[in-house]
């Protein structure tokens, strides 16, 4: 290759690389989207399989504890269906089992012991002697509230200065008169001594003023109080079993007018229930003493009738014997904190003693629902043992009912002294009474 023909093509080579060097760069173009000349298969995802719907959880039941409650026929009802719905708010069952009313007592001697007894039982106030003597009960604090049941009914459950019941209710006789034989009661004994001459004398003797059972010394005992007399000395620990009072002066005087009246031919021997109640309906006889068991016999019957306190003596008005029915809680039972729980927190409330009350109508011992009485019979029995006492639950008390029965017997059917039988039957009450 010659010369010339060598430079022209390497001139040609550096021209081509200058002309490259100064060309702009290249944008890259894009790559065209083309519509794809078959049908793009679309696949289905893989199913996911759904989680199972997962079932309502049910919440977790609080077990609940089950306490055992003794009580009678005509208030079990009210302790299984009221009680049970206020319990179970603190997480307690109430079991109620029925027993009658008197075999409550002298189950629990039987049953407590060997753990199968009661939580709780109903019962009466003066079975406490028996109760307490054998280890049967447990005391109850009251945590303050005391002030909200009636004093007596508290008196009543306590022994050896510890309370051992919840009261519930109370029950004493009254003085019924008939307004159509006497339109103001007689405001004293000595009243009646007086009613009773006028009403002889006016009838051929037909109808007199008083009349008593004179077998039953309890519907006696208002009579005696009247003038000071008693049956054991009550101090603030309770009754005292050495002081009988049965040949007290008070009692004593007391059995001087039955004397008379029953010479003077007022007061009548041989007289039962039945027929003291045959009197009262049948117009013979213008007063007596009688407990809200008898009503619905009364009521029936039509005879017009008030309910009255008791006339007053030489020591003032007439005090029956009060009787008071509450719970007890088992000295056996292992939940006993829980009983008195519900003692005081179910029980022990308006709702509940209003429920026992309507069940078997008698003054209530709680005093929200004792003063909301709006039968004016109940209202006037509560009126007339405002300042009962309550009938003692010391053991000792087993040693008088024969005794002081043999007394009025003897007096009323003139057989002994007023004085002779009394101080004979008091006499016999200590004799009993040294040798238990």
């Amino acid at each position: 290759m010659n010369k010339k023909i060598w430079s022209l093509i390497s001139l040609l080579l550096v021209g081509m690389l200058l002309l490259a060097a100064c060309a702009p760069a290249a944008t890259p173009t894009p790559e065209a989207t083309e519509e794809p000349t078959q049908p793009v298969v679309t696949e289905e995802p893989t199913p996911v399989p759904e989680e199972p719907t997962p079932e309502p959880v049910e919440p977790t039941e609080v077990p609940m504890t089950e306490l055992v409650v003794w009580a009678d026929e005509l208030r079990a009802p009210i302790i299984e269906s009221l009680g049970n719905e206020f319990a179970q708010e603190f997480g307690i069952t109430l079991t109620v089992q029925q027993l009658g009313f008197g075999d409550i007592r002298d189950q629990l001697a039987i049953a407590g012991p060997a753990g199968e007894g009661p939580d709780i039982i109903i019962g009466a106030h003066d079975w406490l002697g028996q109760l307490t003597a054998n280890g049967l009960v447990a005391p109850i604090d009251m945590g303050g509230r005391e002030s909200e049941f009636l004093e007596a009914a508290l008196t009543a459950f306590t022994y050896d200065g510890e309370l051992y019941g919840v009261p519930y209710a109370t029950e004493n006789i009254a003085f019924f008169c008939n307004p159509d034989i006497v339109e103001t009661p007689p405001a004293t004994w000595a009243d009646v001594t007086a009613l009773a001459e006028t009403l002889e004398a006016e009838s051929g003797g037909a109808v007199t003023a008083w009349s008593i059972q004179t077998n039953d010394p309890y519907h006696s005992f208002p009579l005696f109080t009247a003038n000071g007399g008693y049956v054991f000395g009550l101090t603030e620990e309770g009754y005292d079993p050495t002081d009988v009072g049965l040949d007290s002066p008070g009692a004593l005087e007391t059995a001087k007018w039955l004397e008379d009246m029953a010479v003077a031919g007022h007061l009548k021997p041989d007289v039962d229930y039945d027929v003291l109640h045959t009197q009262f309906e049948s117009g013979a006889v213008a007063c007596i003493g009688t407990g809200p068991w008898a009503l619905e016999r009364i009521r029936t019957s039509g005879v017009n009738y008030t309910i009255n306190p008791f006339p007053a003596g030489s020591a003032g008005p007439g005090k029956p014997f009060l009787g008071v029915q509450g719970f007890m809680v088992s000295a056996f039972s292992e939940n006993q904190l829980l009983a008195q729980t519900v003692l005081m927190e179910v029980f022990a409330t308006s709702e509940f003693m209003t429920g026992m009350y309507e069940a078997d109508p008698r003054p209530a011992a709680y005093l929200p629902v004792r003063e909301a009485i709006d039968d004016p019979d109940l209202a006037s029995f509560a009126v007339a043992g405002a300042d009962g006492l309550p009938m003692p639950a010391i053991p000792e008390m087993s040693s008088v009912w024969e005794a002081w029965t043999n007394a009025l017997v003897l007096t009323i059917s003139q057989q002994q002294s007023g004085e002779e039988a009394f101080m004979t039957a008091a006499e016999q009450i200590r004799t009993l009474i040294s040798g238990q």
